[in-house]
C-alpha cells in the first residue's frame, strides 16, 4: 500500500534513535516532533536525540531542546 492507495491513512511510526541512524519498531509514515507536536514524515526525518529518544521537525527545535534540556536526560 502507497499513498496513492484509496483508503491510505497516515499512522504515526514508533522509532528507536540511533547515533546517525533510526529503527523502526511499528510501521508507519510519520513521528511527531517532541517540541512543537508537529508531524515529520520519515523521509524527512533529520534530527533526533539519542539520548532522550524523541525527534526534532527540523534544526531549530532540535537546538530548542538542546536549550530547554542540555545533551543528557
Amino acid at each position: 500500500m502507497n499513498i496513492f492507495d484509496k483508503g491510505f491513512s497516515p499512522s504515526e511510526a514508533s522509532i528507536r534513535y540511533l547515533d546517525g541512524d533510526y529503527v523502526v519498531l511499528k510501521q508507519g509514515t510519520f513521528v511527531r516532533c517532541a517540541i512543537s507536536g508537529r508531524p515529520i514524515p520519515l523521509e524527512e526525518l533529520q534530527y533526533w536525540s539519542v539520548d532522550r529518544q524523541e525527534p526534532y521537525a527540523d534544526a531549530s527545535t532540535a537546538h530548542e531542546a538542546f536549550v530547554r534540556y542540555g545533551r543528557g536526560n
